[in-house]
């Protein structure tokens, strides 16, 4: 009996010692995956035991409703991993309240435009960002009688390389994933354009302009020349392009170092551009993809181990071993330094540092949140038309605008409201 009896007491104050424990839910594999387990243990192991991350993949769990503490996803990605649209927590407001720092100006301009609201406070942690590049696998293009040094430089370009491709027996020239991005904000981005504006004090969308409009023709007439193949809305095309059935891939840059697991001889191009559009800039690309998000609904004490967490993840020891194994783009300056001796070439390096290096100000990136939802939602469903039927690329932008603007506009004050307001 007193065996029992301090088994009992010993488990209750093992349990009282783990007692704060918060789950991160995923959908990584692979190398990610194995890297981030090697560091949640090894903040696990730092804690001493007062505290616990427990990693939860998405893709086993029975009940997808009873949400985690924290998330790594793109919240284009939420109702595959929660089965509906969660409340977030801002990841600002949680860091102050554990008396954890986070400074947005501790991150690379791009990098906090990323994750920021419009008042320029972090939402998340960027810790899984990319950059739209064109991925080529050089076998194919030299099959092609293709320069795999020079795929192109422009959209024109790449159609002369995707239609010898095609002539030469490619059956999938190029392929894209996360269209949205790469086709409608980056699109916008290179060519100078708007992506978001105002009518007074309305937000409005404006992805139906004269370079969306043409950018999504030209693609339209590639698809029926089977020069493009469309495989969907997220990242569908990543697995065409890594088994070898595309030999082009528009997409994030975070899929180089998959490609080169998969023994692909891979080649990453900037993504190309118009030439023809007045005062283009082709660097002007967006970073974007996964972030750490923290979920509502949770205890403050858990929120705090949470922020600590962050805290960890944001060390430049930390960040040069998660950047150096998955190809995800560093967050500060510090974690460039701390990569300089890792084996990436230091071209790339500095290449990533001048973009992400670049001031914010005037952005008109489409923030995280239900205006950015609504466009990935609707732009999705338009262009499907594009490819399966005679729909014109404009009817199906404009079709684009007209939903979300009217998804996302103020709902009118009743009636018996405004009459009283105006007495």
């Amino acid at each position: 009996m007193k065996g029992i009896l301090w088994t009992l007491l010993g488990c209750g104050a093992a349990c009282s010692v783990f007692a704060q424990e918060i789950s991160l839910r995923h959908d990584l594999d692979g190398k990610a995956l194995d890297t981030l387990a090697t560091l949640v243990l090894r903040f696990n192991d730092e804690l001493k035991g007062k505290g616990k991350v427990v990693l939860q993949d998405a893709r086993g769990l029975e009940n997808r409703h009873v949400l985690p503490h924290l998330a790594l996803l793109d919240p284009d990605d939420s109702m595959e991993l929660f089965g509906t649209r969660p409340r977030f927590r801002a990841l600002h407001e949680v860091m102050r309240e554990a008396g954890q720092k986070l400074d947005a100006g501790q991150f690379y301009p791009q990098v906090a435009d990323a994750v920021d609201d419009a008042s320029g406070r972090i939402q998340a942690l960027p810790l899984a960002l990319a950059l739209p590049v064109l991925f080529t696998n050089r076998d194919a293009l030299r099959k092609a009688g293709v320069d795999p040094e020079k795929p192109g430089k422009t959209w024109w370009e790449l159609q002369k390389t995707a239609g010898e491709i095609y002539d030469k027996g490619g059956k999938c020239p190029l392929t894209t994933a996360r269209f949205a991005w790469v086709h409608s904000e980056n699109i916008s981005s290179q060519a100078g354009e708007a992506v978001m504006g105002k009518a007074g004090k309305v937000d409005k969308v404006l992805v139906n302009g004269m370079v969306n409009v043409k950018h999504l023709a030209l693609l339209a007439s590639w698809q029926k020349s089977r020069y493009f193949h469309y495989s969907g809305p997220g990242r569908e095309g990543n697995r065409r392009f890594l088994s070898g059935e595309c030999a082009m891939l528009t997409g994030e840059s975070s899929l180089y170092a998959e490609a080169k697991r998969a023994g692909i001889d891979v080649g990453v191009a900037p993504l190309p551009h118009y030439d023809d559009v007045y005062a283009a800039k082709p660097a002007d690309v967006l970073p974007d993809g996964a972030g750490l998000w923290v979920l509502a609904g949770h205890k403050k004490d858990e929120y705090k181990l949470a922020a600590r967490f962050m805290s960890f993840l944001l060390r430049p020891d930390v960040q040069r071993e998660w950047v150096h194994a998955t190809s995800y783009l560093p967050m500060t300056p510090g974690a460039v330094a701390a990569l300089r001796d890792s084996g990436i070439p230091n071209h790339l390096l500095d290449a990533a540092q001048k973009r992400l290096s670049v001031s914010k100000k005037g952005s008109t990136r489409v923030k995280h949140g239900p205006i950015r939802d609504r466009l990935h939602e609707f732009l999705g469903e338009e262009v499907a038309f594009v490819w399966t039927t005679d729909r014109a690329a404009k009817e199906a932008l404009d079709n684009t605008v007209r939903r979300v603007n009217e998804a996302i506009a103020p709902s009118p004050a009743p009636a018996r409201a405004v009459a009283a307001s105006r007495k």
